[in-house]
């Protein structure tokens, strides 16, 4: 059959277009150029095939209780950006050369599902790492209820340290900066503005992509002469995921003001300012103080990734970080609200404000024999107890959280893992957590959720 002339102009059309599509992939999703829909966002269009999965987000209010009004003009920001995953877990290599920084000698000794160096007699320097990615790790230079801290710089167990001078920023972040290279954050954005009382603390937020980040920090406490004595963080490389439409500042702002009101800061992604490592797990950014409230001014607004829960996993989610004149750094996720879902279930970290005996999701299980071993991740300063409720066809597991009241620590989640022991083996009964959904089994042939 003869090719029109028509016909000719059409199939060049059509091979164009697809060379567009191709041209326009990035970070696991391929989307075609449209006009701009509401928010200045690129729409997919109906035929495209790459279209990425929802993206469910356990924290779907908005938890900082307040109105907010842009002064000025807001930023349009890019069309769409990618999520950013916890990584690969940690290797061994990387938790000897965190410990050389940080001056913790010694063999890395398996301890759950992670390692721990130093600190075998229960004093002295210690480093933990957990294997498990975004691998969070926590240093002390001293341990706590012993007298170390008598030959030290280090003596407060209270919320404010020894009296006297801190030192300068500079020099803060210059004893900082080797440990901060260990741990892959040459290029992060620091500040060593929070003193508590003769200590500085000095804060690392890493570039990921290309955009800054908030909720995905590192902290390192400097006494008075200039030593780490304190520190936690994460150690896995965030990953790429895939690429979703993104909303424009002012868009994005409107949907945090119409989002249901938490009642506190509490978990990823939440307040970012310096204050944050020093603060109460059960209060709120800024030493305590309360949730703003009435209207507040938003002076700015940057593109960036933010810390949420993703479907139980720790994950960087495209945000907008809106600088307040009154309440310091706030983000709320630009993704395009037709790609997301929100969870039922309760978020990793129990809320602050709840009573002790808080449920904790858990977000992963490994069975051997009759050893049921889950994972779930809480707050540094709770204690934690598991339970499991057996039947014919399923074993329910609650993870109770008891907070330890009074004490001061970082805003972080870190992965926990417990083991409970059944009265049987699982042999394909349903695990499911307290709310009735089923649990996610490890891989086949892992050791460890």
């Amino acid at each position: 059959m003869r090719e029109t002339g028509h016909s000719r102009r059409r199939s060049r059309a059509v091979v164009l277009s697809a060379l567009a599509a191709v041209l326009l992939v990035g970070g696991g999703g391929a989307y075609v150029a449209a006009s701009d829909g509401p928010g200045g966002r690129t729409a997919p269009t109906a035929a495209d095939s790459t279209t990425p999965p929802p993206l469910t987000l356990d924290d779907g209010s908005d938890p900082y209780g307040a109105h907010y009004v842009a002064q000025g003009a807001l930023p349009r920001g890019p069309g769409s950006a990618a999520v950013y995953g916890a990584g690969a877990e940690v290797r061994v290599d990387q938790v000897l050369r965190l410990a050389k920084a940080l001056g913790v000698s010694g063999t890395p000794v398996t301890e759950g599902h992670g390692w721990r160096i130093g600190g075998k007699d229960g004093s002295g320097p210690t480093l933990q790492v957990n294997r498990d990615a975004p691998g969070s790790w926590t240093f002390s230079r001293y341990a706590p209820g012993t007298d170390d801290c008598k030959k030290g710089p280090l003596c407060a167990t209270g919320p404010v340290g020894p009296t006297g001078a801190p030192v300068s920023a500079a020099a803060a972040e210059k004893a900082a900066a080797p440990v901060l290279r260990a741990a892959g954050l040459d290029g992060a954005k620091t500040d060593a503005g929070q003193v508590m009382g003769k200590q500085r603390v000095v804060t690392a937020d890493p570039v990921v992509g290309g955009l800054p980040t908030t909720g995905w920090a590192t902290g390192l406490t400097i006494s008075g002469q200039g030593e780490v004595v304190g520190g936690h963080g994460l150690l896995s490389t965030p990953v790429k995921g895939a690429t979703y439409p993104v909303l424009d500042a002012a868009k994005t702002l409107a949907l945090m003001n119409a989002a249901p009101k938490g009642d506190h800061r509490m978990g990823a992604g939440g307040c970012a300012n310096p204050g944050r490592f020093a603060t109460r797990l059960d209060g709120p950014c800024g030493q305590g103080s309360p949730a703003p409230a009435g209207t507040v001014t938003v002076d700015r607004a940057v593109f960036g990734l933010a810390a949420h829960s993703v479907g139980g996993r720790q994950t960087l989610v495209p945000s907008w970080l809106f600088a307040t004149r009154d309440s310091g750094t706030v983000s709320y996720p630009a993704i395009d609200p037709r790609y997301l879902t929100s969870s039922a279930a309760s978020a990793p970290v129990a809320s602050p404000t709840a009573g002790p005996g808080s449920s904790v999701k858990v977000t992963g299980y490994t069975a051997d024999d009759r050893s049921l071993t889950v994972s779930f991740y809480g707050g540094l300063c709770a204690d934690y107890a598991v339970a499991a409720r057996e039947s014919a066809t399923r074993v329910t597991v609650t993870v109770t959280e008891h907070r330890q009241e009074g004490k001061i620590c970082p805003m972080i989640a870190k992965e926990f893992t417990r083991t409970v022991r059944l009265k049987a083996p699982v042999d394909g009964r349903a695990v499911v957590g307290a709310d009735g959904t089923r649990i996610p089994q490890a891989k086949q042939g892992a050791s460890r959720p």
